[in-house]
């Protein structure tokens, strides 16, 4: 996948690699020297056509991976969940869940990726967007737009209405459940014609993960997008359902 991307876009690739300090029962060794070998001689061959930098740093690894990237304008981080078997669903590494949270660019991560594709066979053909009618929706979408017309790809943007999967008794009838679909309605046509996109709109009165998850699944979709909270702090920078999204998705993930 990252040669998909870094080759696609002509980009320069950092590998980075985060050495964690020993702790007190460690046994003393060389560990900076093995970990600058066994970086210098990692995928040389695969990455041989690639303009490839290999930086290796000490420290705690989630916060220098975000700090790494932030001081050199990365334009993309990629990396793994460590969700693996049939826990899959419920693990997401601990040092991709703080990437998530503290990365200020967009975050490639996959959780399903245990057969990955021939090279020549990776493609994207279908983009889910997902919304959340927030102020990020925007900027969202016209990121899914960008990279769906870098590849060809249909972008179908998809937003949740959890609310209107309620029982009858919760809001009275089926008409009200009805009306909240069709606000919701309005105002994802609001945002696909901020952006200018085409594609299909999606409205799903369900859980979130589920109304997207189930919605990349039917469409087949080949990468889903999801925006990321502007404001900082502890309830920031990521939105309590990506994380759900994360794990739930038969597709890789991109947090913007």
């Amino acid at each position: 996948m990252v040669e998909t991307f870094a080759g696609h876009f002509q980009a320069e690739l950092t590998l980075l690699n985060v050495l964690e300090p020993l702790s007190y029962n460690d046994i003393p060794v060389d560990a900076a020297g093995i970990a600058e070998q066994r970086l210098s001689e990692y995928l040389v061959q695969e990455l041989r056509h690639f303009d490839v930098r290999r930086v290796l740093v000490e420290g705690d690894p989630a916060t220098k991976i975000a700090d790494y990237a932030h001081e050199h304008s990365f334009d993309l981080i990629m990396l793994p969940t460590h969700g693996y078997g049939a826990f899959r669903r419920l693990i997401l590494g601990s040092v991709t869940a703080k990437v998530l949270h503290a990365a200020m660019c967009p975050v490639w991560t996959g959780v399903h990726m245990e057969h990955v594709p021939r090279l020549e066979d990776i493609g994207f053909r279908r983009v889910v967007c997902a919304i959340d009618l927030g102020e990020q929706s925007c900027p969202t979408a016209a990121w899914a737009k960008q990279f769906a017309a870098e590849f060809g790809a249909e972008l179908e943007l998809v937003h949740a209405v959890p609310e209107a999967n309620s029982t009858p008794a919760v809001f009275g009838n089926d008409d009200r459940k009805q009306a909240l679909i069709e606000e919701a309605e309005k105002k994802m046509q609001a945002v696909k014609d901020c952006v200018g996109a085409d594609g299909k709109l999606f409205v799903i009165g369900d859980e979130v993960a589920n109304a997207v998850c189930g919605c990349a699944a039917r469409e087949r979709a080949d990468l889903v997008v999801i925006g990321r909270s502007v404001e900082p702090g502890v309830l920031g920078r990521l939105r309590e359902n990506a994380y759900s999204i994360i794990r739930q998705s038969p597709c890789p993930v991109v947090s913007v």
